[in-house]
């Protein structure tokens, strides 16, 4: 073999264990970052330069310690909540948020975000194929809305698609007949395959309970 087919030969060796690599390292690497991210942003919530270094509480000033105090002022929120008295004033207060000019609209659009992933009203877990641009073609989204007729549709669904290799989405309003419940696989594969482009193999996971009427 000639000096230049064993450096070819070389180069292509290279290049393969290098993209093998990325493979394996990109994603692990991207996850961790996400989750230092996510762990520097809400410790650094804490106003560690106003603890002066000589104070009684200046534990306070050390890695971690603000993460852990947001997670127990959360849980800690979350169980005051529970109770009716602290409950109704939450109601009050949120009812007042709502009513306020220009900061409802910031406010309610951000509650309403959250209630959909986490909240008791939860709208990203019903799977549907919704047929949107052509008659054989169709998109894979989430079901947000069964009735519209405050919109003058009588018959319609919101069904929200995501877009692929992003946070973002679009909301289509269709007829009822152009959607298909997804039963066969859960809201969680059904997100991961949407955001993947598709790329993300679907583990079929038959439901008997929570199926969605249209």
């Amino acid at each position: 073999m000639s000096p230049k087919l064993r450096f070819k030969v070389l180069l292509s060796r290279i290049l393969r264990y290098f993209f093998q690599g990325l493979l394996v390292l990109a994603p692990m690497g991207i996850t961790a970052f996400t989750l230092y991210w996510g762990f520097i942003t809400i410790d650094n919530l804490l106003p560690r330069d106003l603890i002066p270094a000589d104070h009684p509480m200046n534990f306070l000033r050390y890695k971690g310690v603000g993460f852990a105090i947001v997670l127990i002022l959360i849980v800690f929120v979350g169980y005051l909540s529970s109770s009716f008295i602290i409950g109704r004033l939450i109601d009050m207060f949120d009812h007042i948020l709502e009513r306020t000019p220009f900061i409802k609209y910031i406010y309610s659009s951000v509650k309403d975000v959250f209630d959909a992933f986490v909240g008791e009203k939860k709208k990203f877990d019903h799977p549907v194929l919704v047929n949107v641009y052509g008659v054989d073609v169709w998109e894979m989204g989430f079901i947000t809305q069964n009735d519209v007729r405050s919109l003058g549709l009588e018959g319609y669904l919101a069904v929200y698609v995501p877009h692929a290799y992003a946070i973002t989405g679009k909301v289509f309003i269709v007829p009822a007949g152009k959607v298909r419940p997804l039963t066969n696989i859960s809201a969680g594969e059904a997100m991961k395959f949407a955001v993947s482009g598709g790329v993300t193999n679907i583990t079929e996971s038959v439901k008997t309970a929570d199926t969605h009427p249209i």
